[in-house]
C-alpha cells in the first residue's frame, strides 16, 4: 500500500505541474509583456500536455499503483469492481497531496517572473466569469459530469481484460487529451478534485468557493460509468 499511494502521490504531482504548468507557463507565451506572440502552446497544446501526463504515468506506475491520479477514477474503478473499496480513502489522499504538491512548485516558478499574480486563474477551474468562455454554471455541472462519465468509460474500457493489451495507456491519454478539447472553454476542464484543488488552494477567493462542482460533479460522472460499463460489458471484473 506504501508503494502504491507514493506512487498516486507521484502520478498526481506530475498531472498537475505538467498539465497546469502548461497552462500557467506556455499558453500564452509574451515577448514584450503586452503582444503575444505565436510561441503560445493554446488550447490544444495545454489538452495534449494533460494527455502526455497521464499517458506516460500510465506506463511509469500503472503496474504499481494502477494509475488513478485522481479520485474520480479512483471511484469509478470502485464501483465498477475493479478497485477495493477500503481503498478508496487513502487514493484520495494521495492524489490530493499530489496535487497539491505539484501546484506549489508550480507556483514557486511562476512566482519568479515579474508581474506574476495568481489573479490570472492559475489554471483554476471555473464557471460564470471564471470560465474562461463565460459559461453557466448550469453549462460547467453538465460538461464535467458528461466528460468525467466518457472518460471513465474509456478507462474502463481500454482496461478490459477482452481488450488489446498493452495499448490502454495510449487510449487513456488521447481520451484526456479530447476531452481537454471539448472542456477547456467551459471550465478549464477538470474531471478531477485533485487537479481542482491544487491550484484553487493558491488562488484563493473565487477559485475554492467555486470548488464544490469540480468534486461533485466528477464523482458523480465517474461513479455513473462505474455503474454502466459493467452493465454493456457484461461482466462486473472486466
Amino acid at each position: 500500500m506504501k508503494n502504491k499511494l507514493t506512487a498516486e502521490f507521484f502520478g498526481t504531482f506530475w498531472l498537475v505541474f505538467g498539465g497546469c504548468g502548461s497552462a500557467v507557463l506556455a499558453a500564452l507565451f509574451l515577448t514584450d509583456g503586452t503582444a503575444p506572440t505565436q510561441l503560445g502552446i493554446g488550447f490544444v497544446g495545454v489538452s495534449l500536455a494533460f494527455g502526455l501526463t497521464v499517458l506516460t504515468m500510465a506506463y511509469a506506475i500503472g503496474h504499481i499503483s494502477g494509475c488513478h491520479l485522481n479520485p474520480a477514477v479512483t471511484l469509478g474503478l470502485c464501483v465498477a469492481g475493479r478497485h477495493p473499496k477500503s481503498e478508496f480513502f487513502p487514493y484520495v489522499i494521495a492524489q490530493v497531496l499530489g496535487g497539491l504538491a505539484g501546484a506549489a512548485v508550480l507556483y514557486l516558478i511562476a512566482s519568479g517572473k515579474e508581474g506574476f499574480s495568481t489573479e490570472g486563474g492559475f489554471a483554476s477551474n471555473g464557471f460564470g466569469e471564471h470560465s474562461p468562455g463565460g459559461y453557466s454554471m448550469v453549462s460547467a455541472l453538465v460538461a464535467e459530469i458528461v466528460l468525467t462519465f466518457f472518460f471513465l468509460l474509456i478507462i474502463l474500457g481500454a482496461t478490459d481484460k477482452r481488450a488489446p493489451q498493452g495499448f490502454a495507456p495510449i487510449a487513456i491519454g488521447l481520451g484526456l487529451t479530447l476531452i481537454h478539447l471539448i472542456g477547456i472553454p467551459v471550465t478549464n476542464l477538470s474531471v478531477n478534485p485533485a487537479r481542482s484543488t491544487g491550484p484553487a488552494v493558491f488562488v484563493q477567493g473565487w477559485a475554492l468557493a467555486q470548488l464544490w462542482l469540480f468534486w461533485i460533479a466528477p464523482l458523480v460522472g465517474a461513479a455513473l460509468a462505474g455503474l454502466v460499463y459493467p452493465a454493456i460489458a457484461k461482466s462486473k471484473d472486466s
